[in-house]
């Protein structure tokens, strides 16, 4: 008798203990995949991924301490051919785009998880991406549009977080007339009306973050 392949052995790092009960319960009734470790923050991710190696690493954006983005990072840094499916309740395409830069192979809505995940795992586990076609079609909206500079997304942030022109200029050590022409940059790239509407946009593609 030959014994089958060895199944996929997947890590889930998310701060919501329900989130990973579900997935475990989801993974548990397949034969050919196992959960193999869980954790609920970034520098714990860290840690039990050296111990327990996982096949496919399911992450979670937003997480206490360090962001998914970062750990991802940092663990590619050290084993280069970790697979990751991003898991998170964000569709705006400038975050799916930064998730794939850092090194992502798949990127879930959590909503689309009880249909999606175990395809996803299986299709990530064998060597190729999977992006769900709305979060493609989000992605192709935008292909065309300007890219903020480093420089704009700070900008939009003070702005987001409530300071006027002069108090953003303070803060970055520039003139206000040369926070006049970031604003201006910034509304024209993104197609918006004004400085809140420039916010506005900018949360929802996830330019920037509150």
């Amino acid at each position: 008798m030959t014994n089958g392949p060895d199944p996929i052995r997947i890590m889930i790092v998310d701060d919501h203990p329900l989130l990973r009960e579900g997935i475990i319960s989801l993974v548990g009734k397949q034969s050919d995949m196992r959960v193999v470790g869980e954790a609920s923050d970034g520098k714990e991710a860290l840690q039990l991924f050296k111990q327990c190696t996982p096949d496919v690493t399911l992450m979670d954006l937003r997480l206490p301490g360090i962001d998914g983005i970062d750990v991802m990072t940092a663990i590619l840094r050290d084993f280069p051919d970790a697979k990751f499916i991003v898991l998170t309740t964000f569709s705006g395409d400038a975050q799916v785009l930064r998730a794939l830069k850092a090194g992502a192979r798949g990127y879930l809505l959590k909503d689309m998880l009880r249909k999606e995940l175990l395809e996803a795992i299986r299709t990530v586990h064998a060597g190729r991406k999977r992006i769900p076609t709305e979060i493609a079609a989000l992605i192709a909206e935008h292909a065309s549009d300007g890219i903020l500079t480093r420089r704009e997304i700070e900008v939009l942030q003070l702005i987001a977080s409530g300071n006027p022109n002069k108090l953003v200029a303070d803060k970055l050590s520039v003139s206000e007339d040369t926070i006049k022409m970031h604003v201006k940059s910034i509304l024209s790239k993104l197609g918006a009306n004004d400085r809140t509407h420039a916010v506005t946009i900018a949360l929802k593609r996830g330019i920037i973050d509150l």
